[in-house]
């Protein structure tokens, strides 16, 4: 019977021939079918991918190189594109339309010899914390199918952990990868911003934006990772570094690193008593081990959550506004009205009330008389944490931190608060603003590490 462990395990097994990638697949459709309540999925390619399984198997057979993904079963979150698949960012505004182009980190997963097995639910337009802001309706966690998978990346969260493929990608902007990962007790890798390109990702807020990967082991990540990343010509926003040897990074030498952790995210009110138990013990843990783990302030964590907001919003307020219903998208039936009317219609009828709230939030921020009190004082206040954060690297390689103030909450619970969705829509407990590559340590609930 086929069972998952890891791509390394599994490439072991094609070589052996102890299971083919049309049994792999097979095996995912089946349990896709079987946790239809979960909500993962919102389509599968079920015909196509059975037909890639069987010429992958066939180029394995024939002696043909094979990529560093041959075989590997992923899926997309919708908001990711692939060329003559439908992709709607979970929006009734985009229902039905089809991409007619690759997004560069799907491009390079089919080069890599990936199945892409379907594309998965999300709050729409990547704006969420619990998956319940989707026009397919909300995701279930697989281990308590009353409480939420987390957001926006829910679907993709939740398909890695209840075994319905090996990877997912998903989108982080303030959390979006990370929070549902922790809420799904799976590995989430939010990379540095331009460490993959963003060509093909739907916009929410551009200059946050990332892709991101879900995984059963930190391995996997890294490979995926490896194969994924690098410059493009289609994205002047991604990094000229050179993609690093990430596979090998995960081998860590035997050395005792430098770690700190914020004072101030430990001792939050807000953070629940088993999450600080468990980070603590993780940082004795580490202190046993011969690290140097030590406490350092970081009082700017409480503007964090108000400097996104004010920030991402404004960005989608202007990415948002293309969609207008004469272009693409869902158009309004109204008949007989002028272009004003018919913006305001399919606007209305297409976008959800949190995707309304964020565009409204937006362009007030934006709008005369307020830009230079909210927008611009954010952006300095961006630089500034910015600055701090390179300042703490200057003298540790990691920090450690809870991902998230709470376990999952249950569906419905907090969705009718938008103040605790804000609180909960971003890894508040340490600057989303900046990443620094390979140098975040996030603790999450199962006491995993990445």
């Amino acid at each position: 019977m086929f069972r998952f462990t890891s791509i390394k395990d599994y490439h072991t097994s094609l070589q052996n021939g102890q299971t083919t990638c049309v049994e792999a697949v097979h095996f995912y459709i089946t349990a896709i079918q079987q946790h239809q309540q979960l909500n993962a999925f919102v389509e599968v390619f079920e015909a196509e991918a059975l037909e890639k399984a069987a010429a992958l198997d066939l180029q394995r057979k024939n002696g043909a190189p094979i990529g560093p993904l041959h075989g590997v079963v992923v899926g997309l979150k919708d908001v990711i594109c692939y060329k003559d698949h439908q992709v709607s960012a979970a929006s009734k505004i985009l229902s039905n339309f089809t991409s007619v182009y690759n997004a560069t980190a799907t491009q390079r997963l089919i080069n890599a010899g990936a199945i892409i097995i379907g594309r998965q639910n999300c709050d729409e337009f990547a704006m969420g914390s619990s998956n319940e802001n989707s026009s397919y309706g909300p995701v279930k966690n697989a281990r308590d199918h009353e409480r939420v998978s987390g957001g926006s990346s829910g679907g993709s969260a939740v398909a890695v952990q209840a075994g319905l493929c090996m990877i997912s990608l998903g989108s982080d902007t303030g959390g979006s990868v990370r929070q549902p990962a922790d809420f799904c007790g799976i590995i989430g890798l939010k990379p540095s911003y331009g460490r993959i390109s963003r060509y093909g990702l739907i916009a929410y807020a551009s200059s946050f934006d990332q892709i991101g990967i879900f995984s059963s082991t930190v391995a996997d990540a890294a490979l995926v990772l490896a194969t994924i990343a690098g410059q493009d010509e289609f994205d002047s926003t991604v990094s000229a570094k050179p993609v690093g040897a990430y596979s090998e990074a995960v081998q860590l030498p035997e050395k005792k690193y430098r770690i700190a952790y914020f004072k101030e995210s430990i001792e939050h009110p807000a953070l629940d008593a088993d999450i600080k138990e468990q980070t603590l013990a993780r940082i004795g843990q580490m202190k046993a081990a011969g690290y140097t783990v030590e406490a350092v302030e970081f009082d700017l964590l409480d503007y964090v959550v108000p400097t996104y907001y004010v920030l991402t919003t404004a960005e989608a307020s202007s990415n948002l506004s293309r969609f207008d219903g004469v272009r693409f998208g869902h158009r309004t039936a109204k008949e007989n009205i002028d272009l004003t009317t018919l913006y305001k219609a399919s606007r209305s009828e297409g976008f959800g009330e949190e995707v309304k709230r964020r565009i409204l939030l937006g362009t007030f921020v934006l709008s005369e008389g307020y830009f230079d009190a909210y927008f611009t004082k954010a952006q300095q206040v961006r630089q500034l944490l910015k600055k701090r954060t390179d300042e703490l690297f200057a003298q540790y390689d990691a920090i450690i931190s809870p991902t998230v103030p709470s376990t999952a909450f249950k569906i419905g619970e907090k969705s009718a608060d938008p103040i605790e969705m804000f609180l909960a829509d971003s890894s508040h407990f340490y600057p989303i603003v900046y990443s620094r590559k390979w140098n975040a340590i996030w603790v999450t609930n199962n006491d995993q590490t990445f």
